[in-house]
């Protein structure tokens, strides 16, 4: 519950207290950061001693609990974008 809060507030900031010609350096630094996340991520697991036999232990239930929501999330962004997209381009033109 608190990282949606979190996340509420910085849309909420980023939306009201960022001025809109600093949204380049923002994504920016949004892409900096997340690098930063997953190569920590990377190098903590890397430190594990045993990390490949827990990794074959989890088996096909850990499997699908990654790969059906990855699946779901790309189509549910895919029809959204095609949907507003297509709005964006129709008040275009």
């Amino acid at each position: 519950m608190d990282v949606l809060a979190v996340m509420c507030l910085g849309i909420l900031a980023g939306r009201f207290l960022v001025p809109a010609r600093m949204k380049k350096g923002n994504e920016s630094i949004s892409l900096l950061c997340t690098f930063l996340l997953i190569f920590s991520m990377g190098v903590m697991l890397g430190k594990k001693e045993n990390f490949f036999e827990e990794l074959s232990s989890l088996g096909w239930s850990s499997l699908l609990l990654f790969l059906i929501p990855t699946i779901l999330s790309i189509i549910l962004v895919f029809f959204l974008t095609e949907i507003f997209m297509k709005k964006t381009q129709l008040k275009g033109k």
